[in-house]
């Protein structure tokens, strides 16, 4: 692959691999490369922070924006809409794509919608989906047969839960799972990305039109309606907002449930703990956030002058990864066996896959509680559940972003 806006400075960078063929190699190349790494993202570079305790001090820094026109790459134009990567950072205006007060003012309603309470409300509409998707699943796998976990039951769980909260037709939740799984596919080719960026565009204007002519009990309606007589966000700010926070909101959980499986099943005597009741559900969870990031790298931020990072610099006008799968290995942050999977860790697991600061990821509550009603489900179910072949076997999409595995091959034994 060619690489047209290469400008390496000093060390050679790491060049993160489109194919993600050797996720776990490549965040040991990354972590080696200092808590600083210099990267190559489809022949743009970056740094990416690597340390924990760096990146807690980061994402709270105001030198660090959303606004890439303190992106020297973007403004000199050696960056266009032809880079594959640009619909994650150039996404139309939202909560995700600004700072300071117009990030509050356009983050306020969903944070008023995904209220703890809230999520206590949908809890039995998440335990029905649960129930109704092992039944596909059990059926998928009568008889021995072979059933992939990921398409009948990780990945349309949150589609459903996401959609029911925006106030989606059910019917369209396949159509959005083929476009959001093109958007982050490396193999898409750019000019039908952007084709898909405008198709989803168009689908959410025609529910927020849809939403605003008669208002319903669900998120999309409660972005329209203005709050506490605030000033009430545009068209383009509310579709902004929805286009990413589906997304977000269901890509993240069908790799917290995928990953948490398969650590489980890897390590068969923490399983038989959990099941056990030794050591709690939420335990798997945290320790799946810390150790298998569903997100490999969040991009990007943009210094608006030079920061010091350890004996490094971020100059100013370059653009920052933030590495999560590199810093929930943190030795520093987590001790001497962070490498390693462990549901019984004593201390607190305080990770920041979710990120950390005015940008913490809004849906995080909304994944922890998906996540915890479907695995325990998963396996009251099908206690005997096993990986179909190989772990070595299983492959991760070509998605840079994100840790999507291909498919999960199972066998039930129910």
């Amino acid at each position: 692959m060619t690489c047209p806006y290469a400008a390496a400075r000093d060390a050679a960078p790491v060049v993160v691999d489109p194919m993600v063929r050797d996720l776990d190699g490549e965040t040991d190349r990354i972590r080696a490369a200092g808590p600083l790494a210099r990267i190559d993202l489809l022949g743009v570079p970056a740094w990416a922070v690597t340390r924990h305790a760096d990146a807690r001090r980061l994402l709270v820094d105001p030198r660090l924006v959303k606004d890439m026109a303190a992106w020297d790459l973007w403004t000199s134009g050696a960056v266009t809409h032809a880079w594959p990567l640009i619909g994650m950072i150039d996404a139309g205006r939202s909560m995700f794509t600004v700072d300071g007060e117009e990030h509050r003012r356009l983050r306020a309603k969903t944070s008023q919608a995904l209220t703890p309470r809230r999520l206590e409300a949908i809890r039995p509409d998440i335990e029905k989906f649960t129930a109704e998707l092992l039944d596909a699943l059990e059926e998928a796998g009568r008889d021995g047969a072979v059933v992939d976990l990921k398409s009948v039951f990780a990945q349309p769980l949150p589609m459903r839960v996401v959609g029911m909260l925006m106030g989606v037709d059910p019917q369209a939740n396949a159509m959005l799972t083929r476009q959001y799984k093109k958007f982050f596919s490396m193999l898409t080719p750019q000019e039908e990305r952007l084709a898909l960026l405008a198709e989803l565009d168009v689908f959410y204007t025609e529910l927020v039109r849809a939403k605003t002519a008669l208002p319903t009990d669900d998120l999309t309606s409660a972005l329209i309606l203005a709050a506490d007589g605030g000033e009430p966000l545009t068209e383009e700010e509310v579709v902004g907002n929805l286009k990413a926070m589906v997304a977000a909101g269901h890509e993240t959980t069908i790799g917290l449930v995928l990953n948490a499986v398969r650590a489980l099943l890897a390590h068969p005597e923490q399983l038989r703990t959990v099941l056990a009741g030794e050591v709690s559900w939420e335990a798997v969870v945290e320790e799946t956030l810390r150790w298998d990031t569903p997100t490999t790298h969040l991009l990007m931020r943009f210094a608006t002058e030079d920061i010091e990072v350890g004996d490094a610099v971020i100059p100013k006008g370059e653009g920052v990864v933030i590495s999560y799968r590199a810093i929930g290995r943190d030795p520093e942050q987590h001790g001497p066996d962070a490498d390693a999977f462990d549901i019984t860790r004593p201390a607190p697991n305080r990770h920041m896959t979710f990120g950390h600061g005015p940008h913490i990821c809004p849906g995080a509550a909304l994944s922890r509680v998906e996540a915890g009603i479907a695995l325990p489900a998963l396996f009251a179910r099908f206690p005997r559940l096993r990986l179909a072949v190989p772990d070595e076997e299983l492959r991760n999409l070509p998605v840079m972003t994100q840790n999507d595995l291909e498919s999960f091959p199972v066998l039930l034994d129910a």
